[in-house]
This record gives C-alpha cells, sequence and structure tokens, in this order.
C-alpha cells in the first residue's frame, strides 16, 4: 500500500473568520485535518481569545478613526455653508477686509414695532393767529406793541416819544386816509413817534377784525393817505406843513403807516437818505412786532395741545 500523503508545500493558509478577504484552505474531501496528535476534538480557546481580543482592537480604531475623519468633514462642510450664505458663489480677494461690519449685521433682539406709525402734526402759522379777531386774543397796546423806551436798528439808535390809542380811527389819519378807514371798519389806530437826532417818524397800527379788511384798506390807499404826526412829550411838531415821506403795508388783519421828516418846517428831498431809513425801520419794526404777537399766541396754543 502506498504511504498516505499528509499535502505537499505551499505557505500555511492564515485565513481568518473576522478578517474580510482571507481565504479558508480548501481540504481534500476525504481528508481530515491534521491535528497535534491529540486524540479529542477540543479547540485551543486560549489562542482563539487572543486572537478575537486582537480583532477587537483593531475594530475599535477603525471606528474612532474613521468618527475623527467623518467630524472633520462635516465642520468643513459647515463653514463652506455658512460662507456661502453670506457671500456670493465666487471666491473674494478681499479677505476679512469684505465681511460686513458690526453696524451692518443685524442685531438678533431687534423686533419690528408693534405700533403703526404716525406723523408729526404740522406747526401752527403764526400768521393765522394775527389774521382775525376770533383768535388773535392777546392783550394790545402801544407799550406791548412798542415796548422800551428806544429802539436798535442795525446801528442807529431811536429813542421812543409819545404814544397814543385811539378807537375813532380817521381822527388819527389825514389826507385820504380817514375815509379809507372807515370804509374798511376801522376799530382801532395805535401810534407811537421815533426820534434821531432832527428825524422824526410816527408809526400808525390800524386794526380791523380780518385780514381781508386790512389788505382793502392798504389797496384802497394812496399817495395822500397819511397818518396824522404824533408830537410832545419833548418831540417838536413835524409834517404838519412840510413834505414827508409815507409807506403803507399790512399783515394779517393789521395795516400800518409810517409818516417820516425833519423837526421844524424842513422839507423831505430825495437826498434826506436818513429819513428814508428811519421810516423803512420803523415800517420792518412794526411788521415784526405784528408778526412776533402772532408767534407768541401759536406758540402757546401748540403748548396747551
Amino acid at each position: 500500500m502506498p504511504p498516505m500523503s499528509f499535502g505537499q508545500g505551499g505557505p500555511q493558509s492564515q485565513w481568518d473568520p473576522w478578517t474580510p478577504q482571507s481565504q479558508q484552505p480548501q481540504q481534500p474531501p476525504s481528508q481530515q485535518p491534521w491535528n497535534s496528535g491529540n486524540s479529542d476534538d477540543t479547540p485551543d480557546w486560549a489562542a482563539l481569545a487572543e486572537a478575537s481580543e486582537a480583532r477587537a482592537k483593531r475594530r475599535r480604531l477603525f471606528f474612532i478613526g474613521g468618527g475623527a475623519l467623518a467630524t472633520v468633514a462635516i465642520a468643513g462642510a459647515v463653514a463652506v455653508a455658512v460662507v456661502s450664505a453670506n457671500g456670493s458663489d465666487q471666491a473674494s480677494d478681499g479677505g476679512s477686509s469684505q465681511l460686513p461690519t458690526t453696524a451692518e449685521i443685524p442685531s438678533a433682539t431687534a423686533t419690528e414695532p408693534s405700533f403703526a406709525p404716525t406723523s408729526a402734526p404740522p406747526p401752527l402759522d403764526p400768521k393765522d393767529f394775527v389774521s382775525s379777531v376770533k383768535k388773535d386774543k392777546a392783550p394790545l397796546s402801544p407799550d406791548l406793541l412798542f415796548p422800551g423806551t428806544q429802539l436798535t436798528m442795525g446801528e442807529t439808535v431811536y429813542k421812543k416819544g409819545p404814544t397814543a390809542d385811539t378807537r375813532t380811527c380817521g381822527s388819527a389819519a389825514q389826507g385820504t386816509l380817514p375815509k379809507v378807514l372807515d370804509a374798511n371798519r376801522c376799530t382801532r389806530l395805535i401810534r407811537v413817534t421815533y426820534t434821531q437826532g432832527d428825524t422824526a417818524v410816527t408809526v400808525g397800527v390800524a386794526v380791523f377784525d380780518t385780514e381781508a379788511q386790512a389788505a382793502k384798506a392798504k389797496k384802497d390807499a394812496d399817495k395822500k393817505s397819511i397818518v396824522r404826526s404824533l408830537s410832545g412829550g419833548g418831540v417838536k411838531s413835524f409834517c404838519t406843513g412840510a413834505v414827508c415821506r409815507s409807506t403803507t403795508n399790512s399783515y394779517g388783519r393789521y395795516a400800518y403807516f409810517t409818516v417820516a421828516g425833519f423837526t421844524g418846517a424842513k422839507d423831505v428831498t430825495e437826498k434826506s437818505t436818513g429819513v428814508f431809513r428811519a421810516g423803512d425801520d420803523l415800517a420792518e419794526f412794526a411788521f415784526r412786532q405784528i408778526r412776533r404777537r402772532g408767534e407768541a399766541q401759536a406758540s402757546a396754543a401748540a403748548e396747551a395741545g
């Protein structure tokens, strides 16, 4: 009988049931695996335990390494998403200088107002309060309208002289002015005189119930419509027979007139620049005082609500 063969040559198989792609050794169909000579089939439990422990360590290292790589990949994806959300799809050469400033970044705590937007009411018009007797309720007198003892306009100082207040407007006017005042229902005429050297100016403020009446009086007045000059109290008579210069204007329910000339009998000519300037200064001051009267009443009405 020929001798029994136990296989020839080749490396010993390294098959491991826990390792992928390892090959299980092929055995002849009628042949049993060789053993160390033990008659029983008891496995080597110590060897199997060591092999299992080695395989478990390799699996733990694989999972730990794979988890770290996954974390890095996720962090990179989030960073890319954040950059893409705050910029364009193309790369920018500006770097951090192109990032929005702190003032441009909306606050996380900012909320929209819950109330409807409102607009401030329009300011009160001062002229409305001096355009009708129904709204013009502030006290009125020569000293309230022309306060103090002197007036400074630019570099010129005018001394305040006598004042007068009459309810019969025509009696404080001359020429064609009495008829104009009466026709438009003037209710009051306040006068005051200012002097500067030998120049004197009388300002007359005629009071009406409405703005329309004052504007009509201004329109009806002509070159012969002159307020009567007011002298006395140290002011010599003026513009009673000499040539003088006069002006006419209106604001609100007030019409105001000036007559300016020299104290004495001297006539005003085109070269009398001081007289012209004095008449213009007092006409401007009368306008300012009437407007301030309206401003004061508009302010008080606004504060009262």
